[in-house]
């Protein structure tokens, strides 16, 4: 496979995880962080990294919106809830168990 058709076939996938994100808005961050290590807000983050390894001047807000569909702010109020105890402990107990 050359490199132009691998990176074709990179961003399709990303592009359907993005979607898939957002349009599974029950699916909330912090059980993506407990069963994946990674959420939206690392996708964002990774998302600013690759456009400055590019030289491309784009900042974590646009990035986030870009990941979320619409505004973080909007996505937070419409679709984040509240942490439970119990993802609070798992989410803990993952951390500790990485240090």
């Amino acid at each position: 496979m050359d490199d132009n058709t691998k990176t074709q076939l990179e961003a399709a996938a990303f592009r359907r995880l993005i979607h898939h994100l957002q349009t599974h808005t029950d699916v909330q961050n912090i059980n993506l962080m407990i069963l994946a290590d990674f959420c939206r807000n690392c996708l964002a983050k990774w998302y600013v990294a690759a456009a400055e390894d590019q030289n491309v001047d784009l900042n974590y807000d646009q990035a986030r919106e870009i990941v979320y569909g619409m505004p973080y702010k909007e996505w937070q109020a419409k679709y984040q809830g509240e942490a439970t105890p119990e993802q609070l402990a798992a989410l803990e107990k993952k951390l500790k168990s990485k240090s």
